[in-house]
Parts: C-alpha cells; sequence; structure tokens
C-alpha cells in the first residue's frame, strides 16, 4: 500500500462531514490535465505509512467525521480494500475517488460495505476514452463503472474537469448522455498550475460564460448539474 500523502483535515472534499483524505500513490491514467503529478509521474520521495495513517484515525475519533481516498487511482493498491475494512472498522465512513477502471474491485468495495460514498471522474466522452488512454476496453469499463455506481444506492457524484482544447462543447453533450440521470454531477473548470502537461496554462481555463453554456447542455440530461 503506497500512501502519497494525508490531509489531516478538510471541510470540503466530504459532503456535510469532516474528514482527512488519504492520497494513495499511482495511477492507470495520465490525463495531461492532473493536478497532482507527483502522485503519478515523479518517484515517490517518501510514503506515509498505512500504521501511521490508522493510529492517527484511532486519534481523531470524535473530531474527524469521514475518509476520502483519493490518489492516483486509489483502486490499483493490491490491499486497498484490507485498508479501508481497518478504516472502517475504526468507526469512520469512507468516500472513494475514483476514475472507473477497474470495476469489479469498485463493486467488491460496495458489496463488502466499504464505502459510503463514491466520486467518479468522467473524463472525456465515451468516444474518446480509446485515442486518449490507448486503453483497449477502456469503453466497456467506463459504461460498467457507471452502472455500478447508479445501481449502488450510494449517494454518489461524477465531476468532469473541462479543460479548453481536450473538451468542447460536444464534449460536454456526449459526456453529459454518458450519466444521463444521474443523482449529481459537477462542472469543474481547469486551473493553471502543476499538471502533467506542462505546457498547459490559464489559456486552457473556459470563461464563466462558457461554464455557463456547459451547464446549460449539462442541466438537459442531468436535474443536479452544477459548476465546482
Amino acid at each position: 500500500m503506497l500512501i502519497g500523502g494525508l490531509e489531516k483535515t478538510s471541510l470540503l472534499d466530504y459532503p456535510d462531514k469532516i474528514s482527512c483524505i488519504i492520497f494513495t500513490y499511482g495511477c492507470n491514467l495520465r490525463c495531461p490535465y492532473c493536478h497532482n503529478p507527483e502522485l503519478v509521474i515523479d518517484n515517490i520521495d517518501k510514503d506515509v505509512r498505512p500504521e501511521y495513517v490508522l493510529e492517527f484515525l484511532k486519534e481523531r475519533i470524535g473530531k474527524l467525521d469521514g475518509v476520502v481516498i483519493t490518489g492516483g487511482e486509489p483502486l490499483i493498491q493490491e490491499d486497498i480494500l484490507q485498508f479501508m475494512e481497518q478504516i472502517k472498522k475504526i468507526g469512520y465512513s469512507i468516500k472513494l475517488d475514483t476514475n472507473g477502471l477497474l470495476p469489479d474491485k469498485l463493486q467488491q468495495a460496495i458489496d463488502k460495505k466499504l464505502v459510503d460514498y463514491i466520486a467518479m471522474d468522467i473524463k472525456y466522452p465515451k468516444a474518446e476514452y480509446l485515442s486518449k488512454t490507448g486503453i483497449k476496453d477502456i469503453e466497456d469499463r467506463i459504461t460498467k463503472s457507471i452502472k455500478i455506481i447508479k445501481k449502488s444506492h450510494l449517494p454518489y457524484e461524477f465531476r468532469t474537469t473541462y479543460v479548453k482544447g481536450i473538451h468542447t462543447m460536444k464534449s460536454a453533450e456526449s459526456i453529459c448522455k454518458m450519466i444521463k440521470g444521474c443523482r449529481l454531477y459537477y462542472i469543474q473548470n481547469f486551473r493553471s498550475g502543476k499538471s502533467i502537461d506542462n505546457t498547459l496554462d490559464a489559456t486552457n481555463s473556459f470563461t464563466q460564460e462558457e461554464l455557463q453554456e456547459i451547464l446549460a447542455i449539462a442541466q438537459k440530461y442531468i436535474k443536479n448539474a452544477y459548476i465546482r
């Protein structure tokens, strides 16, 4: 289990809960606009040991409500489910952030009641996943994960970070059709700064007017769609 970092308190990342954030190291995608490149392409300088995190969580009982497990992609960790079991035994609810590439492992986490809230990133329109990633069966994986999440009876959200030059209004239409009727969808604007592709800058952000146009597209398919 490789943990790349621990944010000890967050009021924003887990809806209606005071949480801590566990950042796992490594990912099965290389999105150019990824804002955590140190967890994906850089050699890990030091990892936070799982034992330390579990001890920290025991000490914070009564002060924290939940745990966010994010990355990278948490589900690539071989022992992630066992780690989540240990967190649940301490008494915390868990929000899992995922890219949807490992639907079978996601289903296991749900079946074992190890996850209480799911956030899945929808990276591209379905038809573009293969060309953008080179992963042959990726469309099937993404479709399967969306179905699993929508049928899970758990609170969840889908979200997309929109990057000018990568996404268009046509992209937004296709993405929203993929998740039509979902519980909750967030539109996130690309923010310049650290990313895997260091040529991306402020010109790759959408204007507020353009984001409102994306929102209008989303609301044709999703009742609860918002700009975050």
